[in-house]
């Protein structure tokens, strides 16, 4: 790892839109499988408090851009690509954490299903409780059950999405520059809800590698 990845990387909203949910490279690098599985095993293995915290704040640390020099390429539906968009999910909510809660809540006013309580929010959703969850999903990845921490980033997902294009269609009309942003955002949430969720189905059955 270079120098310059020691100091946290600023991570704007519009990041989350610059990754590709469904276009990664045909061939998938061996290392990016190779570190995903022998950090999830390291973690699981010796779950130790103060490791899996270190782990959640590793981000805060290194900068988003740390962990997309491992897994931002690998395939959505594979373990290391699991892991890079449970961490870019919760780069996203710790960057701008009032914005994320707003989506969030909006998305439990005009989704009708059970996401809210898959994810596992309190409620009301305001900046502190989106980034509790935030880190209650990433925790989750390396203590109990991947899959359902797999389950709960998706339906954050979904939620955020419903959010983001419910206001893109009340700012629509006024700011069109603004609501194509919030369309595309999304539509990129929705993608990555789809592929979480992929993963989760995937890693019951034992096949996430």
């Amino acid at each position: 790892m270079t120098d310059e990845f020691h100091k946290p990387t600023q991570f704007s909203g519009s990041k989350f839109d610059e990754f590709e949910g469904g276009a990664d490279p045909a061939h998938i690098s061996g290392v990016a499988h190779e570190t995903a599985g022998a950090l999830l095993a390291r973690v699981r293995e010796n779950p130790d408090a103060a490791v899996v915290e270190r782990m959640i704040a590793y981000t805060d640390e290194h900068g988003i851009d740390a962990v997309a020099e491992l897994w931002a390429r690998s395939s959505p539906r594979s373990l290391p690509g699991a892991l890079w968009r449970i961490y870019l999910v919760r780069a996203f909510v710790g960057q701008d954490a009032e914005f994320a809660s707003y989506l969030f809540q909006r998305g439990t006013e005009v989704t009708p299903t059970i996401d809210h309580v898959v994810a596992g929010a309190s409620t009301p959703t305001g900046p502190v409780e989106i980034l509790a969850l935030a880190n209650q999903i990433l925790r989750g990845a390396f203590q109990g059950d991947f899959a359902i921490a797999l389950d709960r980033a998706a339906a954050f997902c979904r939620l955020t999405a419903g959010g983001a294009a419910s206001l893109a269609d009340d700012v629509e009309s006024v700011n069109p520059d603004r609501g194509t942003e919030l369309t595309t955002r999304a539509l990129r949430l929705s993608e990555t809800a789809s592929e979480l969720a992929s993963c989760a189905q995937l890693w019951r059955r034992g096949q996430l590698d």
